[in-house]
């Protein structure tokens, strides 16, 4: 473990975390994100991010491929977080990878519960494939919550016999059943996710009658049929582990050509820490060459 990397996890240990313990809005948790980001996420230097005539934010830096592009899903829980926020990651993985990035900006909980969030990526799906991008052109994306709807998305195309070229996805969260293991054997040594309010987020996200087993939004219960390859990136201290881990183990049962990065000590979605710590800018570029090499 770098010392960058020991510093931020001591932070997010003493401040962040214990922020997101006593937080008690989400419209507030959702501002201090935003907050953060602008304070935190380093950008790279000639981003282009503009909106398309769909809403949709493209992201890209550098020279792209034409034809080709990576539709990423954001994290915050369902209920924060926006391509504004993630704009330096994305940036920063478009100039590694060589590809444009399209973000939805899609409508949060609890003002919009599930399956908000899968339908707005099922709806930025369908605009791709609309301006003239072939499955094979697109490969998927995302990070915590996010991942998680990117993985429903992938199930979703995959039952469909359109599935894109491959999917990656940082600390995916995928049971909102809430049944892994590392909710209690992490509790402690997450540096960042408090695990005593999952089951209240949970609350927000799953409006009445939606089962948290649905596969919309759990995609660990979802069917994975003829599935392209998988690139998995979650720390072994996050309580969202055993989501990750079995989640993987799910994939690969469905035939899926699967690889995993599993970091000792890295905290949940350090990747967004690039620019600061050396351990994001490695993993982003395994992420970019993965990318790059599925299309």
């Amino acid at each position: 473990m770098s010392r960058a990397l020991d510093l931020l996890v001591t932070g997010l240990r003493h401040v962040a975390r214990p922020r997101l313990l006593t937080v008690k809005e989400p419209q507030v948790a959702r501002a201090e994100f935003e907050r953060m980001a602008r304070l935190a996420f380093r950008s790279s230097p000639y981003l282009c991010h503009i909106q398309d005539r769909a809403g949709l934010d493209r992201i890209q830096c550098g020279r792209c491929a034409p034809g080709k592009i990576v539709l990423f899903i954001h994290g915050g829980g369902y209920i924060a977080g926006s391509p504004k926020s993630y704009a330096p990651m994305l940036g920063r993985l478009s100039l590694l990878s060589g590809l444009e990035i399209c973000a939805p900006d899609y409508p949060l909980a609890p003002e919009h519960p599930a399956p908000a969030a899968f339908d707005a990526a099922v709806a930025a799906w369908e605009h791709l494939i609309a301006s003239g991008y072939a499955p094979a052109d697109v490969v998927l994306g995302g990070d915590s919550a996010g991942g998680g709807a990117a993985l429903a998305l992938l199930s979703h195309l995959c039952r469909k016999g359109t599935p894109p070229a491959a999917l990656f996805a940082m600390s995916p969260w995928c049971d909102l059943t809430l049944s892994g293991d590392s909710l209690t054997r992490n509790a402690d040594r997450d540096p960042f996710l408090p695990a005593a309010r999952i089951r209240e987020l949970v609350g927000y996200v799953l409006p009445p009658g939606m089962e948290a087993a649905d596969p919309r939004i759990s995609p660990l219960f979802a069917t994975f049929p003829d599935c392209p390859p998988v690139l998995l990136h979650y720390g072994e201290t996050e309580i969202l582990f055993d989501d990750c881990r079995r989640m993987a183990a799910r994939l690969r049962a469905s035939g899926a050509a699967v690889s995993e990065d599993v970091h000792p000590t890295a905290p949940h979605v350090w990747h967004l820490f690039d620019g600061w710590i050396p351990e994001a800018r490695r993993s982003l570029c395994d992420i970019a060459y993965f990318a790059r090499m599925s299309l």
